[in-house]
């Protein structure tokens, strides 16, 4: 066994190198179509950038389903090399893109890459026996961090190679990333041994017999927050920074890979934590803080002009002189608020402006309890980028907790159809990643405003939430009230 360990080890540290290379690969567009508008090369709508950060997206989620199933079928090594060298290829005919139709079918071929997660899983899991399932794919997952990657490096290499040539120097960058494909691809095919799963004599219908029970959409629906979304602002993050904070691309990159990177790096740890309390305990804390956190950056940008304190004449009377200071009756007079001087970027907490606009006007006859000046209230909020970055770096790791807890679930609860359920749910978190910048953009362009990419997290948060509780006090009722801090192991088949 030790010697059979040890062989399985060296397949998880290069599966785990190639997943990371793969989801480099898949998350380009972010970094890329950002630096290609940001710098007027490309003359793409928000709408359009929306469409070419979700398509790669889009092609390597509804593809993990099958490229899975060849995994099992014909072994992790024939398929995830295919992959790499297939994928390689769009990658360097993006060199030669000049319009925005080419650039976008050349991206959902690319996008292929995304797959990989579904080859990794299944070439990983044929290697381990069942007592090391959870520590290994949990490894295996924290090779999406390569997300970071992309947005830590991808911008200066950019700068770097249009340096002495702005106009067409980006184009080598994908040509970079389809040489290191080839690489491990390579790698792959000298140097891995084959290996595939106890074949299984179901047919086709037996094997998506799993898909109709509604906990496998319940989930799906957990995955699509996590992983989905995570995958999404991995993208969004960027022409947010450079949009609203008017960052750098250079800075921008290494905000949004302050999010990705911690997000993969804890997967692993997420999968303890799912092992030690339960995973429906850790989804609880995953989507009560998902809940709070993106509660909180809906918020970063707001102003609220509101009606104020104002002044009211006591007696009828003649305005005789009024200034910045007050106004002058025959029979009285009225000290007035100056418009103060609103800072451009205010504190961390919100802060209020008051002061009073004249309305009346020089020897006008006013009446008793006449409006002679109106109050105007400004709350504004418009927190510093380290705390927007703060709140995201934190929403990002309570995500990466989560992805280890939705596959927790799937094990115990479907134990002998893993590798369709768990395909499915993938499946579904990655359409997540493609739906999310192209939302996204909508909802920007209707809007117009950049938060709504978080006021949809948190829909997504709250309906997630209320299903798990939904889910919870009918098992409950189902069970004996002693049951009750035990349910996590109840496994009905129908939620």
């Amino acid at each position: 066994m030790d010697a059979n360990l040890s062989s399985a080890h060296k397949i998880l540290v290069l599966n785990t190198l190639a997943f990371t290379i793969c989801f480099a690969c898949w998350t380009l567009n972010g970094v890329l179509v950002t630096y290609l508008v940001d710098n007027n090369i490309f003359n793409w709508s928000v709408v359009e950038t929306g469409w070419l950060l979700g398509i790669p997206i889009l092609t390597g989620s509804i593809m993990r389903l099958p490229l899975g199933i060849l995994t099992d079928k014909y072994g992790g090594k024939p398929v995830f090399s295919a992959l790499l060298l297939l994928c390689s290829v769009p990658l360097f005919l993006l060199y030669f893109a000049d319009s925005y139709w080419i650039y976008f079918l050349l991206s959902a071929l690319f996008g292929m890459i995304g797959t990989g997660f579904a080859v990794g899983i299944a070439f990983t899991s044929a290697w381990y026996p069942k007592e090391w399932q959870g520590r290994a794919l949990g490894i295996f997952g924290m090779g999406n961090a390569g997300a970071a990657l992309t947005t830590f490096f991808a911008p200066t290499l950019l700068n770097y190679l249009s340096a002495e040539d702005p106009e067409n120097g980006w184009r080598m960058l994908p040509i970079l990333y389809g040489i290191t494909l080839v690489i491990i691809g390579c790698i792959f095919l000298l140097f891995v041994k084959n290996k595939k799963v106890t074949a299984q004599n179901k047919s086709t219908k037996q094997l998506l017999e799993p898909l109709s029970n509604m906990r496998v959409w319940r989930f799906g629906l957990y995955y699509f927050l996590v992983f989905g979304l995570f995958v999404a602002f991995s993208q969004w993050l960027m022409p947010y920074y450079v949009s609203v904070y008017k960052t750098s691309l250079v800075l921008g990159g290494l905000l949004a890979s302050a999010f990705s990177l911690p997000s993969g790096v804890i997967r692993a740890f997420g999968g303890y934590l799912s092992d030690k309390f339960g995973a429906r305990k850790v989804m609880y804390w995953v989507l009560y803080s998902s809940l709070i956190l993106s509660g909180l950056l809906m918020l970063p940008k707001m102003e609220i002009l509101t009606p104020g304190k104002g002044i009211t004449a006591k007696k009828t009377g003649i305005v005789k002189s009024f200034g910045n200071e007050k106004i002058i009756l025959d029979n009285a007079e009225f000290a007035i608020s100056a418009k103060p001087e609103i800072p451009q970027q205010t504190s961390v907490l919100p802060e209020s402006f008051s002061w009073q606009e004249i309305l009346v006007k020089q020897n006008e006859h006013v009446q008793k309890k006449q409006l002679l000046a109106q109050g105007v209230t400004l709350i504004k909020f418009e927190a510093h980028i380290w705390v927007f970055s703060i709140l995201v770096i934190l929403i990002g790791i309570m995500w990466g907790i989560g992805k280890a807890a939705v596959y927790k679930h799937i094990p115990e609860y479907f134990p002998n159809e893993v590798g369709v359920v768990g395909g499915m749910v993938g499946l579904i978190g990655g359409l997540g990643g493609f739906i999310g910048p192209i939302l996204f953009g909508y909802l920007l362009d209707f809007s117009g405003l950049w938060t709504s990419s978080w006021i949809f997290v948190f829909l997504i948060s709250a309906i997630s939430l209320f299903w798990m509780n939904q889910v919870i006090k009918k098992m409950t009722n189902n069970a004996a009230p002693h049951l009750k801090d035990r349910i996590e192991h109840v496994n009905n088949n129908k939620d």
